[in-house]
């Protein structure tokens, strides 16, 4: 099956004539009298039409931003409208923590943790995990020392494994979190920059972030024995779409399962500064480097390590950071009122965040089907607010039906059903935009 597009020319019609205005490209048109709010409007900037979008999903986000903006007058000057982006394969291609991760590795910039021990690096790493580490990178390297992984390839290798959640022998690298709040992974990519102060951390990415621009659109790289991703792409539409938000006059952000100095390097791609950027966030010691320790969002302490911007824990950031709401309350849904307009994602990392948006919630399509159930049972076709955009660069092939009774994750991991806003299982969800 081929893919839906749709490449549709706006035009605004005002009573058989046309709006006085500046187009996207700057040029004027004429304006009828009399039509004051569509003269309004036309002055406003839309989503660029040249820019590809599944069939209806760029007129969807256009009307959504109408019925928000402070420019066409819908919403009051003012007012807070805010929309939130997720940033790894939502507004990039490829992901910026894992980039800077193979970026450390290949430069021999991973430091030997504390006494040599691997534990020290996050409470959840299973023995299985910790002792495969230093079988694999040695104890010849003194605690605080850069590791040798560009030569040494069994240790690259090994981290590489881990932060795909196993030892290169199949066992469980992490366990004991809770996996509505965090990934044992994803806290343990942000613990491998322990050591370095955010400034330090911020120039290796500031590195790979022109490394992997400057690099041919699928290109990799060998890390260790593996081939690895190794370019990194803004996607167009999506810059498009934040630039408009913006001068519609919504407050926009970014809230990522990233390190934040990591994100707050790459946000100015996008025109977002360093204040609207949400990541993992690390504790630092005294001497400003950073710890293998976490910072806690939802009346969860600093150090407790059990939140990170994942799942319900992204939720509890975008509530925390972003609209102010600190305790418990953090990781509980918001009044419509008080949410985003807005929200966007590409997977179970985002599922609670995007779901919260009142007006839209865009997901890009990698076949996570957690996401995937909840956004096509509640497609804006079918009345509902989820849109569904296949990845703007190398797209993936149709995905079987989803079966959405075992979609769900549970906090011990377990499975269970995605459940409908009625409270009802969500039917198994066939995959159209692909």
């Amino acid at each position: 099956m081929s893919r839906s597009r749709s490449i549709i020319a706006v035009s605004v019609l005002l009573f058989g004539g046309l709006a006085t205005g500046c187009s996207q490209d700057g040029k004027r048109t004429e304006a009828a009298p009399g039509s004051e709010t569509s003269a309004a409007q036309s002055n406003c900037r839309h989503l660029d039409s040249a820019l590809q979008w599944h069939a209806g999903v760029r007129e969807f986000l256009q009307k959504a931003i109408d019925a928000n903006s402070t420019c066409t007058g819908a919403a009051p000057a003012g007012a807070r409208k805010v929309a939130i982006f997720d940033w790894d394969n939502t507004v990039v291609k490829n992901d910026i923590g894992y980039g800077t991760n193979f970026y450390m590795l290949a430069h021999d910039l991973i430091l030997q943790p504390p006494n040599q021990d691997w534990k020290t690096t996050s409470r959840y790493l299973t023995d299985a995990g910790a002792k495969a580490l230093t079988a694999a990178c040695g104890t010849d390297v003194p605690a605080g020392k850069p590791l040798p992984t560009s030569t040494n390839t069994k240790c690259a290798d090994e981290i590489l494994a881990i932060l795909d959640d196993e030892t290169t022998t199949g066992e469980p690298a992490f366990a004991g979190y809770d996996e509505r709040r965090m990934t044992g992974a994803y806290g343990w990519g942000a613990a491998l920059s322990a050591g370095y102060t955010a400034d330090e951390l911020a120039g290796f990415a500031q590195k790979m972030k022109e490394q992997n621009l400057n690099a041919p659109e699928g290109a990799t790289q060998k890390i260790g024995t593996k081939d690895m991703d190794g370019y990194i792409r803004v996607y167009p539409q999506i810059k498009d779409l934040i630039g408009t938000l913006q001068a519609n006059g919504i407050d926009t952000w970014v809230v990522s399962a990233s390190p934040e100095p990591i994100v707050k390097v790459w946000a100015p791609e996008v025109g977002i500064d360093a204040k609207h950027v949400v990541g993992v966030r690390s504790v630092y010691d005294a001497a400003g480097k950073q710890t293998a320790h976490l910072v806690g969002c939802g009346g969860v302490p600093d150090g407790d390590d059990s939140v990170i911007t994942y799942v319900d824990g992204k939720r509890c950031w975008a509530n925390q950071a972003i609209f102010g709401v600190t305790g418990p309350a953090a990781f509980d849904q918001l009044p419509a009122d008080k949410r985003q307009v807005l929200a966007a994602g590409d997977s179970v990392t985002d599922v609670t965040f995007v779901g919260d948006a009142t007006a839209a919630s865009l997901v890009i399509n990698r076949n996570k089907p957690e996401l995937m159930c909840r956004a096509y049972s509640g497609l804006f076709s079918g009345g509902g607010t989820w849109a569904v955009n296949e990845m703007f660069i190398k797209p993936l092939p149709q995905h079987a039906p989803y079966e959405c009774a075992t979609a769900f994750t549970n906090s011990d991991g377990s499975k269970g059903p995605v459940l409908g806003p009625d409270g009802k299982p969500v039917p198994n969800q066939v995959d159209t935009a692909y």
